[in-house]
């Protein structure tokens, strides 16, 4: 039995957060036994405990922008002296073999594993462009010998952090995975969702992003092309469906300006993120992932694929490795709207092209990105390491 202390920067359900908890639910506890140690509560700790995984609150030293005013610092090292008396106790518990560090905002596992001298293995869900500082601290820290091996969520990912070949030699890509449910939703409860939850009528198409409201997301690219396609196509409705990131609020506040400008409240809503997420995913019509920045993934165009749906992505980052072009989807121009509103427009106005790639995409993701294949890579490096 090998004991795995797992360390996240969240307790919610968006991408990295699912990821986990589908790695947990289905990892051997023959051969593995998984601690999680999360920064507060949340969905996230109720569903892993509902697998009878323990699961820890504690702090786990986020890095974030604003970490750097002598404020938050002086709250960081009093952080770093509370996870470490909590870590110390865990670890004197169950001597784990291996610190498992869920993207590359959380610190404390690195600086734990360092100290201890453990193997650490850092989950890379990330592309970071910007600020720059980062991306050159993160490069460092990934480096670091105490930093033993690491797992990249594309190719897209790897490419971006292997810029030397201190990196190189630790890393492999395993594709994130999705369950393959039967949670299929009826004609009465998708009718219902529609009407009640979009205000959509039966004969309106459906477009939704479902994600966090960011800078990068891509929420405002979407918008102004669903202005434009709204002139020539009265018969459709945008949904996005989430929220900003903590004290980011300002992000869905200058969305919501927009619509309001462009006069589209009857026609544009903001959802809050629903824990049904299958619900949505079925009752919608388009899935769009116009991210302006390259995804490092892209688990949203999965869930997608899954409930049968075509996908308009950005032609960037992960999604390239997900969205076959023309065939389940279609990949267009970053930052294009003119593209995007070529690419909507095709199959807004052809629901028979929406049924063929929602069909394909859904053989996609069966085939290519099953939790079967997600685990077992996960179980095989595990062994290995």
């Amino acid at each position: 039995m090998k004991n795995i202390l797992f360390i996240h920067q969240s307790a919610e359900l968006y991408g990295s957060d699912k990821t986990l908890l589908l790695l947990l639910k289905n990892l051997d506890k023959n051969k593995f036994k998984p601690v999680v140690l999360l920064p507060f509560d949340g969905p996230l700790k109720e569903a892993l405990e509902n697998e009878n995984i323990e699961v820890v609150i504690a702090p786990v030293l986020k890095l974030y922008r604003k970490l750097f005013t002598p404020k938050n610092l002086v709250g960081f090292f009093k952080d770093i002296k509370a996870a470490f008396k909590i870590v110390n106790e865990l670890h004197t518990k169950y001597q784990f073999t291996l610190i498992y560090s869920n993207t590359l905002a959380v610190l404390l596992g690195i600086m734990f594993a360092w100290k201890n001298n453990i193997k650490h293995l850092w989950h890379v869900h990330e592309i970071i462009e910007k600020p720059s500082l980062f991306k050159k601290a993160f490069i460092g820290l990934l480096s670091l010998k105490c930093n033993t091996h690491i797992v990249y969520n594309s190719q897209a990912t790897r490419l971006f952090w292997e810029v030397n070949n201190t990196i190189k030699n630790k890393g492999i890509v395993i594709h994130n995975g999705i369950e393959i449910n039967n949670l299929q939703c009826s004609s009465t409860e998708i009718s219902e969702v529609r009407k009640k939850l979009f205000q959509a009528q039966p004969n309106e198409v459906v477009l939704a992003l479902v994600g966090r409201i960011s800078r990068w997301k891509g929420q405002m690219i979407l918008l102004d092309a669903f202005n434009n396609l709204v002139q020539k196509n009265e018969n459709i409705k945008l949904v996005f469906v989430g929220a900003p990131p903590p004290n980011q609020e300002k992000f869905q506040e200058d969305l919501e300006e927009r619509i309001t400008s462009f006069q589209l409240n009857d026609k544009v809503l903001i959802i809050p993120f629903q824990n049904e997420i299958h619900k949505i995913w079925q009752a919608i019509d388009i899935a769009v992932v116009p991210s302006t920045e390259p995804e490092p993934f892209g688990m949203v165009a999965i869930e997608a694929m899954l409930a049968h749906k075509p996908i308009v992505g950005s032609n960037h980052g992960g999604l390239t490795e997900i969205i076959e072009n023309n065939a389940t989807g279609f990949l267009v121009t970053p930052n294009s709207v003119q593209d995007l509103v070529i690419a909507l427009e095709k199959l807004i106005q052809n629901e028979l092209l929406r049924k063929e790639m929602g069909e394909k995409g859904y053989l996609r993701v069966t085939t290519a990105f099953s939790v079967g294949q997600y685990v077992d890579s996960f179980e095989k490096f595990f062994e290995k390491i």
